[in-house]
């Protein structure tokens, strides 16, 4: 029963994975589509792939619907996080450039996520979470740094616009850390990561409605514009996202968060190879400790295995996953705050 548990937060770990990999490739398909502002696109894609998240989990949310409404201030929480950081995060990109925004955005995320777990669940994090924190946020700022010493990419602008961009990466990092956590209390409070993920999307989605309507006129203006919204719908907002739920449903927000640092590695790479940013060494350097945080946080612990006993699941990370039964027990035994 353990080593399963242990396989099924594995397989929690290598979906966040695969769901950061989606993400990252947001940053290079929006400059595929130019004319198409930063509103719109973020609007298009958290929008629409809110609403297929919640069609998808149509009959769950329904089943569940008594466990929902029990906790709508969880779910009004998470619906507005999710309206609110697609609008900070490609707004950031297009101020601070794909790399910068997308590292801002995402290396916040992390210790946001860890103090709300902190405080609203009385979660203790591991030494081993730490360290990979550490290498992961360094990782992040030197990327941070390369793109400012380099100037940021083409057509970047000004100082101020650099700089807003980053404030408005800090805005979209504690809204993502915000959902995410929403979206994992439903999940170890008994709702179904199906539909949990569906009603907190399916909410931010229909709160993003106004502005699609109001800043989707270009993405009709040509089929590639057209192509860009579907592609960022489907692909990485929808498919991620599923992703991201099973991940949740088997690890701890914190370590999910972490984990996806490796979003903002691949857009910078992607940013390289597609766009023909530049990116100086201290920037490679800065995706090489990205993955050495991955790396801590994902590679199995004997002391770890050791200690816990076989009832209890273990994460890379050297935290305790929830399975969607309830809050789930510590390291040291005790458990999570209700």
């Amino acid at each position: 029963m353990g080593a399963a548990r242990t396989a099924g937060a594995g397989a929690g770990v290598l979906a966040v994975l695969l769901a950061s990999v989606l993400w990252g490739t947001t940053g290079t398909a929006a400059t595929l589509a130019p004319g198409v502002g930063p509103l719109a696109i973020g609007a298009a894609a958290m929008g629409l792939g809110g609403l297929l998240q919640a069609a998808m989990a149509g009959r769950g949310i329904v089943r569940s619907r008594h466990r929902l409404a029990a906790r709508w201030p969880t779910v009004l929480v998470g619906g507005v996080g999710v309206a609110l950081y697609p609008l900070a995060f490609y707004t950031s990109m297009h101020l601070a450039g794909v790399a910068a925004g997308t590292v801002v955005s995402i290396g916040s995320a992390p210790p946001a996520s860890a103090l709300i777990e902190r405080l609203a669940d009385g979660r203790r994090l591991s030494r081993r979470w730490l360290a990979g924190a550490a290498l992961g946020l360094a990782g992040t700022a030197l990327l941070c740094a390369a793109e400012a010493v380099h100037g940021g990419p083409a057509g970047t602008g000004s100082a101020g616009r650099t700089v807003l961009g980053v404030a408005l990466g800090l805005v979209a990092g504690v809204t993502y850390a915000g959902y995410a956590w929403a979206a994992h209390r439903l999940i170890t409070r008994n709702v179904p990561a199906r539909a949990a993920m569906g009603a907190v999307f399916g909410l931010g989605g229909l709160m993003l409605l106004p502005v699609l309507a109001a800043t989707g006129a270009p993405l009709t203006a040509s089929w590639t514009n057209a192509g860009v919204g579907l592609y960022m719908a489907v692909v990485p907002m929808f498919t991620g996202y599923v992703l991201f739920g099973y991940g949740l449903a088997r690890i701890p927000v914190s370590t999910a968060t972490t984990l996806s640092l490796l979003e903002p590695a691949v857009a910078a790479v992607l940013a390289v190879l597609v766009v023909g940013e530049v990116l100086p060494a201290p920037g490679w350097a800065g995706v090489v400790l990205v993955l050495a945080c991955l790396a801590v946080l994902t590679t199995p612990s004997r002391r770890a295995r050791a200690r816990v006993p076989a009832s209890v699941p273990v994460t890379g990370a050297g935290s305790v996953p929830v399975t969607g039964r309830g809050p789930a027990p510590k390291i040291d035994g005790t458990a999570p705050r209700s």
